[in-house]
């Protein structure tokens, strides 16, 4: 059946070409593009350039030696190429047209054309990207047309090309590619030749500058933070915020540039520029008087200490004697050297030039330290000066929050062992008689045999092991136990870990401290009564101490994020132990050092490693050196103290509020947490007490908008 048509296709396509169509000689040339010949004819008239195209499920093989015939091009077919073709022509098509009408066929197909010198390969639509094809740059114009496969890069001068590729991937064929490189923002796109001309000119409608760049209006006599201050509170106060519908294009962004005293503004709506450029014009008007007084508030410095930097710096440019006076914190008056006369002038009055300059830097910048503003008093020129200087330093200066981290273990190791002996028989009886023994155990009465005997219940902690005879009666100290042999054995061990955790929060560059301890009083001096004589009543001096944990930082944060940390650590406790009879023993230890810590980073800042081992022996001499029988006659201790002491630190910037409640937010819940589980359960027959704890954490409120800037 095939073959059957494309034999009459053909056929009939032959006759066609040679035979052509009579009187159609006319219609033929008009329809031939760019036409600049006559069409050729035969004998009988006919249009040899002419062809009727009709093929019905035409085998592609067969249509493509037809095309080959008329078209003269030669063709390489890929071994995947297989189907039919339905072509049909109403009224004779040129022989230009005829290869045209071959490569949309082809396309509907899923096939395309690729055009290689002189020859033309017939490849899959999926494959044809891989082949060569016409590569046209950003300046070429498209000299390949209809379904034929190209290559072109298109060069975007405002918009993203990574951006524009979503919009572009839909318009162009599955098969085909789109790639943006964002090196040079160019795309390029292989797709057919008809296609390209379309996506390029949808890129020239999309690729334009954009009508919403931000505008600079310039200011000749108001200032640029004023107005864009009242302005901003004007233009967005017209649109609510947070509304369900609001218009995206009534949205407008005011910035003040102090370096340039200009007013910089952008927004998708024109028309609010204009109205913005009119506001700016009134606004931006000369003062009817030589000077004015202009109240700043402050929302983050303090209005003292800038008031104070503001007059230095006009008093170092106008009068360099004043700089190197001392001025107060809140001077009223410029204070004059030793020996000149003073300058000191009302406002008003008139003065000599540097008198004058001295009298202007101190007279016009005041501060209010109640409402933390500051006053100023100048012509718009000083004063928008001025203004850019202290939008610069009202700056929210970032905090340190410090951790410390004071670690202590410490580990005591004791051994004691020895034999004692005593003979007390013949102590309590008249006429001479002869006692004595060994005595070891330093001079405490639980540890020697002397102290046993008198009061049993003294003995010491460990192992004591005696032989006792009866009871003797001694002179001058009573009836005692006649204990004749005294064996003592103790080992100890003690362990103690301490760790400790202040944390303090400040501001950069400014010291804090926290103390967290006892005051401990110590006695500095006494007078008492002496004899009989009459003196004055008797009295003690007494110092108070702080003793606990004291900790004490000066954080200065630098540019590039490190912190330098001026530290004072100490923990001092009392000795409970210790029974010196000259008053109260304290341990102390203190660092004080300045380091470089990064942000979030651990360091430590000092410490101590302290391992001590004490050995002693107590013996009768010439019997404690008998080898084996000498034990009998000795006393043996032995001990060892380590101490591990290592402070860690670690601060960390919190530059806004967030970082300050996040911090803030989980030393609070953990508080609150402990006071939870130390709530006593309920009791049927105690009452029940209710705890007491912490409030639920409330959310930060909103900052306070209505405040005069």
């Amino acid at each position: 059946m095939t073959r059957r048509w494309l034999q009459t296709g053909f056929l009939r396509l032959v006759m066609v070409v040679f035979i052509g169509q009579a009187g159609s000689a006319s219609a033929a040339a008009a329809d031939q593009p760019g036409a600049g010949r006559a069409p050729q004819t035969g004998a009988s008239g006919a249009n040899l350039d002419l062809v009727t195209l009709n093929f019905v499920n035409a085998d592609i093989e067969g249509v493509i030696k037809v095309v080959s015939e008329i078209t003269g091009k030669n063709f390489v077919l890929d071994p995947r190429v297989k189907g039919v073709v339905n072509i049909v022509s109403a009224k004779p098509l040129s022989r230009a047209h005829v290869y045209e009408v071959f490569l949309s066929a082809l396309r509907l197909q899923g096939y395309a054309a690729i055009e290689e010198r002189g020859m033309v390969k017939i490849v899959p639509e999926s494959d044809a990207k891989l082949h060569y094809s016409l590569t046209l740059g950003p300046r070429d114009s498209a000299r390949a047309r209809g379904d034929q496969i190209q290559t072109q890069v298109f060069t975007l001068k405002y918009e993203s090309a990574a951006q524009l590729v979503p919009i572009l991937r839909p318009l162009i064929a599955p098969n085909n590619t789109i790639t943006a490189y964002q090196s040079n923002n160019t795309l390029v796109i292989t797709d057919y030749a008809s296609n390209l001309q379309r996506i390029g000119k949808i890129i020239d409608s999309i690729d334009q500058p954009n009508g919403t760049d931000p505008i600079m209006i310039p200011l000749h006599y108001a200032s640029a933070l004023d107005v864009a201050q009242t302005v901003s509170r004007l233009m967005e106060g017209a649109q609510p915020q947070g509304a369900a519908g609001a218009d995206t294009t009534q949205r407008i962004m005011i910035v003040a540039d102090t370096r340039s005293n200009s007013v910089v503004a952008r927004s998708d709506n024109p028309s609010r520029l204009a109205r913005l450029r009119g506001l700016v014009a009134m606004l931006d008007t000369p003062t009817s008087a030589a000077g004015n007084i202009h109240v700043v508030y402050l929302k983050n410095a303090e209005a003292v200490k800038v008031a104070e930097t503001l007059r230095a710096i006009y008093i170092g440019e106008s009068s360099p004697v004043a700089t190197r006076a001392a001025t107060p914190l809140v001077p009223t008056a410029i204070t004059a050297p030793p020996g000149a006369a003073s300058t000191i002038t009302p406002l008003g009055a008139s003065v000599s030039a540097p008198a004058q300059a001295a009298q202007v830097s101190s007279g016009i910048i005041q501060a209010d330290a109640a409402t933390n503003s500051i006053i100023i008093n100048a012509p718009d020129a000083i004063y928008n000066n001025l203004r850019a200087v202290v939008d610069k330093l009202d700056v929210r200066r970032a905090q340190v929050y410090v951790e410390a981290l004071i670690a202590e273990i410490t580990a005591e190791n004791a051994a004691e062992f020895g034999i004692q002996w005593q003979n007390l028989s013949g102590a309590g009886r008249s006429g001479t008689e002869v006692f004595g023994g060994t005595n070891f155990g330093t001079t405490t009465p639980g540890q020697n045999i002397l102290g046993i005997s008198q009061n049993p219940g003294t003995a010491g902690h460990g192992l004591n092991i005696g032989v006792i005879r009866g009871t003797v009666t001694i002179p001058g100290v009573g009836e005692i136990l006649n204990l004749g042999v005294l064996v003592r054995a103790l080992e100890k061990d003690s362990n103690a870990n301490i760790l400790s955790t202040p944390t303090l929060l400040t501001l950069d560059n400014e010291e804090a401290r926290i103390i967290i301890g006892q005051n401990v009083p110590f006695i500095t001096g006494q007078y008492a009564l002496s004899g009989a004589a009459t003196t004055p009543t008797p009295f003690q001096t007494v110092e108070r101490k702080d003793v606990g944990l004291t900790l004490q930082i000066k954080p200065q944060i630098s540019e590039g994020g490190t912190v330098r940390l001026q530290i004072y650590q100490e923990v001092s406790s009392v000795d409970k132990a210790s029974t010196n009879p000259a008053g109260v023993t304290t341990n102390k230890r203190a660092v004080s050092s300045t380091v470089l810590v990064d942000d979030g980073q651990i360091v430590v800042i000092g410490g101590l490693i302290q391992d001590t081992v004490t050995d002693g022996i107590e013996k009768v001499p010439l019997f404690g050196d008998i080898p084996v029988l000498g034990a009998l006659f000795q006393y043996k201790t032995r001990t060892r103290s380590k101490t591990n002491l290592m402070v860690f630190l670690r601060p960390t910037l919190v530059r806004n509020s967030e970082g300050a409640d996040a911090y803030t937010g989980g030393r609070y819940d953990y508080i609150l947490g402990e006071q939870r589980k130390a709530k006593p359960a309920p009791s049927a027959i105690l009452p029940n007490y209710e705890s007491p704890s912490l409030p639920p954490r409330q959310p930060p409120a909103p900052a306070d908008v209505t405040r005069p800037q």
